[in-house]
């Protein structure tokens, strides 16, 4: 694999949800037993259908789903009391996250950039022992708008003091790499769905991938 020809990043941005924490798993859990309430089934298309976007779409998608026009605020405060509850009491870091920021913690500007509330960001931020590995920390109700538009990727830099086209961003949806990819910077891509081709720049299966942890590495060689 051709690392981007020897490229080094000034500073990382990192998606939490999916990315640095296994909080889709309780998004699901809390995403399933909502559809069940409204008598619908819940499989991988439905999936598919909100992974990665931010809350008010999501509720956006699921008012459409749930064919109640005008109820967004209340599937909203829905949606976020069934995952706060789920991601406090059992979202664990994937795979490689914990070792990966160990690696980069005190010699690269890092940053989180999340379509999650301020709210269940810290939740789940804490839930991992996250919470002072950034020195950015980025939510939704932050922008003026969410990924996939460019704002959280562009303010992360901003506040980082680097060029996006300097800088290397980690996703895990499309709704995130259309955000990282129209703001500038540098991708790689651990994708949470099988959902065939994922354009990054370098595209790994898990944070932990052994080559990706060797480039890591070199880039302070």
């Amino acid at each position: 694999m051709k690392l981007l020809d020897g490229w080094r990043p000034d500073a990382v941005v990192f998606d939490c949800d999916g990315l640095l924490m296994d909080t889709e798993s309780c998004w699901t859990i809390a995403e399933r037993a909502m559809f069940a309430r409204h008598g619908l089934p819940f499989g991988a298309a439905e999936k598919a259908s909100l992974i990665g976007r931010s809350i008010p779409d999501a509720a956006a998608v699921l008012t459409r789903t749930f064919r109640r026009p005008g109820e967004n605020a209340a599937i909203e405060q829905e949606m976020i009391a069934g995952a706060t509850k789920t991601i406090a009491a059992n979202a664990e870091p994937m795979p490689g996250a914990q070792a990966l920021l160990a690696r980069l913690r005190g010699r690269m500007p890092l940053a989180v950039a999340s379509n999650a509330t301020r709210a269940l960001l810290d939740t789940a931020l804490r839930r991992g022992r996250f919470s002072d590995e950034f020195s950015i920390s980025l939510s939704a109700d932050e922008v003026r708008f969410a990924k996939p538009a460019p704002d959280m990727y562009l303010e992360a830099c901003r506040r980082l003091g680097v060029e996006p086209a300097r800088a290397l961003a980690f996703e895990d949806s499309l709704t995130g790499m259309r955000s990282a990819r129209a703001a500038g910077l540098k991708l790689v891509g651990i994708p949470t769905l099988s959902i065939g081709e994922f354009p990054a720049d370098l595209v790994f299966s898990s944070l932990a991938d052994p080559t990706l942890v060797a480039w890591v590495d070199s880039w302070f060689d």
